[in-house]
């Protein structure tokens, strides 16, 4: 039974930086079997009911700006899983839940930044999964449930994005300053629900 996992991935440059977070994920494949597959579902690819990427060949989107220039020479060449994909619409659609696909769509910095860090041979295939933000939190238990089988089959199954993220407020201070004090507190409350369970 593969785990599920969220990672707050950080800014695009995390694998330039050396931080316990990049630290963490380059030795994550450590701590779980290899997986026979991916689903990153990314925070940054919205769409108004969920979408799949099928390519077979997904490019490295860099969705960014203003970072080093060097972040936009790297890529990330895993394959992609039209297989992979067409189960999991099968299983959104066995709970009513119509989703679609996108034969052109590749990896976003949500998905091959993390992933660079955590499998840098970048052998195993990968799926991005859409997030909808414009549906509320039973919809999106419903997908997890749907999604669950996949686990059973060695599919990994990987939220990315922020526990916090807001753009307008982390330009307002320097890189080194102190979380703002919202922040803070929703990660403690983050880390307190999670490891109560």
């Amino acid at each position: 039974m593969m785990p599920t996992l969220f990672i707050s991935h950080g800014a695009p440059n995390l694998e330039l930086t050396d931080t316990p977070a990049a630290r963490f994920l380059k030795d994550f494949a450590t701590l779980i079997p290899g997986p026979e597959a991916i689903l990153c579902v990314s925070a940054h690819w919205e769409t108004r009911r969920p979408a799949l990427t099928t390519t077979r060949e997904p490019e490295t989107i860099h969705d960014f700006f203003g970072f080093p220039q060097e972040l936009y020479g790297l890529e990330y060449g895993a394959p992609g899983s039209p297989d992979l994909a067409r189960n999991v619409v099968r299983l959104l659609d066995s709970q009513d839940m119509a989703a679609d696909v996108d034969p052109e769509r590749g990896l976003d910095h949500g998905a091959w930044a993390p992933l660079r860090l955590m499998y840098p041979a970048a052998d195993i295939p990968v799926v991005q999964l859409s997030l909808q933000t414009n549906a509320d939190p039973a919809h999106h238990l419903k997908v997890g449930r749907a999604l669950y089988p996949l686990r059973e089959q060695g599919v990994l199954i990987m939220g990315s994005g922020g526990a916090t993220h807001n753009l307008r407020e982390f330009h307002k201070h320097p890189l080194d300053a102190a979380a703002v004090e919202q922040a803070g507190e929703f990660d403690y409350w983050l880390h307190e629900c999670i490891t109560a369970g």
